[in-house]
């Protein structure tokens, strides 16, 4: 039986051996082929990145041979590469696009397959879907069976994509208020593709920086490569150690970001966008519209109003906030989960690029971040923000769906709903500007509520009304 292969929020991704093979692998970029050659960007060639993780170099040699077979050009990164420097490859070499093998946070019997277009930012559905048209139809034929049994990846050309990334990526930063502030920064890559540029991207400029978990290590030291609160303590102990101004970690493929200020406080995604665009409007003194998740923090939207600035709501998945980077000229783009990017970058989300702003931004403002939050608070309000993952059972998930399609209560926990937005699972904003949303795994009996609220009791209250309402 033939392995049913989809592409989820960003790519598709497997168990090593079981579904994740070299054959599977070796399917799914002859449907990237095939979409490639039918938008006539065959001609332009395709890069090809990959992770730290078991078997990549191997699994990135097939993709290329297999491109390479079919006479699409191969740019081949030599050695494990973020996801956002393989995508910023796509621009130097004028890709028709690139595939990036990675499972990103995943545990480490995962790998992955992603593939970013032309525009250098995640795939948006309607790309996805011809390519999985493309694999269903070569599996109903058989068209992909047969060929090399190991395709090799000989005939690609191998690429260092570091340098013009790195003199892109300095340009977006003040690398020089950095250096003036004299910061001492601890680099984490959790062992994963952005092992060498956080570290060398500040210490060739004479910053004082430290790394650690910087060698490869498939199994990521016994945990998952995953930069949050709960997963960088060793991160915290050597920030308060050395007193470091700052703690700065990536995920396993360098596009998402972990942030330890310098008291060891985790400074969460949902903290940091609104710092950043603050920083963005106030401090560089740039406008431009702002594209968040609605899964994101209003906190945005209150600080989009007072600097007269558009807000977008997308839904969950950063190939929306790509797209409003592109088509609508937005300053900042981000998601509660950890990726952003700005407007002069590509639209794809940049661990790198978050570290390093988050550098200027603490050397720009002679503050901590949470000195700088307190500053925003003190203008614009504080929100609490938490999100629980509830797991079910099948027939759970099936009757709280049934619940969530009509539900439109005239109060939760007390506080009037003003509005219902099903832009992305059921979103309700209440009175006060607090807000609950529902939204269900495409993939597995779990439910995720969000809820932004002004207290933190108000945030308890209101979680414990919305598992109440959905009988969770």
């Amino acid at each position: 039986m033939a392995t049913r292969i989809s592409f989820g929020t960003d790519g598709w991704r497997g168990i090593l051996a079981r579904d994740f093979t070299f054959d599977n692998v070796a399917l799914v970029t002859r449907a990237v082929a095939d979409y490639l050659e039918a938008h006539h960007l065959a001609g332009q060639g395709v890069v090809v990145g990959y992770d730290n993780r078991f078997l990549s170099e191997q699994l990135a040699a097939t993709v290329a041979g297999v491109f390479t077979g079919r006479g699409i050009p191969v740019y081949l990164t030599g050695r494990a590469t973020p996801t956002p420097v393989t995508a910023f490859a796509i621009k130097e070499h004028r890709a028709g696009g690139a595939v990036m093998l990675t499972a990103s946070h995943n545990p480490p019997e995962y790998n992955g397959f992603k593939f970013i277009p032309e525009y250098a930012g995640p795939a948006l559905p309607h790309i996805t879907r011809e390519i999985e048209d493309n694999i269903h139809r070569l599996q109903a034929t058989g068209e992909h069976e047969g060929g090399p049994a190991e395709p090799s990846g000989d005939a690609a050309q191998k690429i260092d994509p570091r340098p013009a990334y790195f003199q892109h990526i300095t340009k977006l930063i003040d690398l020089d208020a950095i250096r003036k502030a004299r910061l001492r920064i601890i680099v984490d890559p959790m062992y994963g593709a952005g092992i060498g540029y956080l570290e060398d991207i500040l210490a060739g400029e004479g910053i004082e920086v430290e790394a650690i978990h910087n060698r490869r290590d498939p199994l990521f030291g016994g945990s998952l490569p995953e930069p949050t609160g709960k997963s960088l303590g060793e991160l915290r102990s050597l920030v308060l150690e050395r007193e470091a101004h700052l703690g700065l970690a990536l995920d396993g493929d360098a596009d998402r970001f972990g942030i330890i200020d310098r008291d060891g406080t985790y400074i969460a995604p949902n903290l940091f966008l609104p710092l950043l665009y603050y920083h963005l409007l106030q401090t560089r003194g740039e406008r431009g519209p702002v594209a968040r998740t609605v899964a994101t923090t209003h906190l945005l939207d209150r600080l989009a109003r007072a600097f007269n600035q558009e807000v977008y709501e997308t839904p969950v998945g950063f190939k929306y906030i790509g797209q409003h980077l592109l088509e609508k000229n937005c300053l900042l783009g981000g998601e509660e989960s950890g990726g952003l990017s700005i407007r002069g970058h590509i639209p794809e989300k940049d661990g790198i690029l978050a570290g390093l702003l988050a550098a200027e931004m603490v050397a720009a403002h002679g503050k901590s971040l949470t000195g700088l939050a307190y500053e925003v608070w003190s203008r614009f309000g504080r929100l609490y923000s938490e999100r629980l993952d509830i797991h079910t059972s099948a027939e759970e998930k099936k009757r709280v769906l049934g619940v969530l399609k009509d539900l439109y209560p005239p109060e939760i926990g007390g506080l009037k709903v003003e509005r219902r937005i099903a832009v992305d699972g059921i979103k309700l904003v209440l009175e006060n500007s607090a807000w609950v949303l529902v939204r269900a795994s495409g993939t597995e009996p779990l439910f995720r509520i969000y809820v932004e609220a002004n207290t933190e009791d108000e945030l308890r209250r209101l979680q414990q009304a919305a598992r109440s309402m959905l009988g969770l």
